[in-house]
């Protein structure tokens, strides 16, 4: 059945976002917890003073702009992370929504969208990808061929897939091991094959391509920052230490733009660079 046929696109829209900043909130309790032996089932509480947070300081996006950022109790700061992580994640299930019609592809996107934010997040706080995640989403990818292959049956499509998500990994494995692991980590040699796998054959490269290009343009523009930000001598709070071109930046974030730059906008760098030529 068509989703989008069946409902309104504002209303569909409005659901799904509205969904998905509640699964962001609850990935925010996946990021604080992930790894530290804590239950994801406790109550949720300020960082600062420890108060048991209550029932208006958790809803989502509106408790932290109604709070100004701020714990009600101890006015200490509340991380802009978890507001972003909600915001992140509601926009993306209404881009997975007006990308998949089906009920089946729209769940099985939602899931692949939750783990991705929580990967590229972690990713940027720890410089590690669990590797529990990364197993999840192979296994989603796995579950997606397996949807495909029994609607298509076309066994040759899934082994071109496998081939080329295969290449894909081998690319950064070989960059990986030349580097001996200073241009990436082996966390992200280990996430380009599911991402592959989901993406296909067809779009491999292009999702390859637009992670370094993403990459590139990301560090550009945080050196310019940070250099104009010097020159004014004003005071900067987006990271605690000093970038250079040789800085460690953690490469999850990238290749998950990139994944969902073909995955959910069907980007063809092919056809990119071919343009108007």
């Amino acid at each position: 059945m068509d989703l989008l046929a069946a409902l309104p696109l504002w209303y569909l829209c409005l659901i799904l976002f509205g969904f998905g900043v509640i699964i962001g909130s609850f990935l925010n309790v996946v990021l604080y917890r992930l790894h530290t032996g804590k239950s994801l089932s406790g109550h949720s509480h300020c960082l600062s003073c420890g108060k048991r947070l209550s029932a208006f300081e958790l809803v989502p996006l509106l408790s932290y702009l109604c709070l100004r950022g701020r714990c009600h109790a101890c006015r200490s700061y509340i991380p802009v992370r978890y507001f972003l992580v909600e915001l992140l994640t509601g926009l993306l299930f209404v881009f997975v929504g007006l990308t998949f019609a089906s009920y089946l592809s729209l769940v099985l996107g939602l899931i692949i969208v939750s783990v991705l934010v929580v990967v590229a997040v972690y990713d940027l706080r720890h410089f590690i990808i669990p590797d529990e995640l990364v197993f999840t989403l192979i296994g989603l990818a796995l579950l997606q061929e397996g949807i495909n292959l029994v609607i298509t049956r076309d066994p040759l499509s899934f082994a071109y897939n496998l081939g080329a998500a295969f290449l894909g990994t081998m690319f950064f494995y070989t960059l990986w091991h030349i580097s001996k692991g200073t241009w990436l980590g082996f966390g992200d040699v280990k996430l380009a094959l599911p991402l592959g796998l989901i993406v296909g054959y067809s779009s491999v490269f292009s999702m390859i391509v637009l992670s370094f290009w993403t990459g590139a343009i990301v560090g550009l523009i945080l050196l310019a920052i940070q250099y104009l930000s010097k020159r004014g001598k004003k005071p900067l709070r987006l990271w605690r230490r000093t970038l250079t071109i040789k800085s460690a930046v953690p490469f999850a974030p990238f290749l998950i733009i990139g994944f969902l730059l073909v995955w959910l906008m069907q980007t063809n760098v092919v056809s990119l660079l071919t343009y108007g030529a």
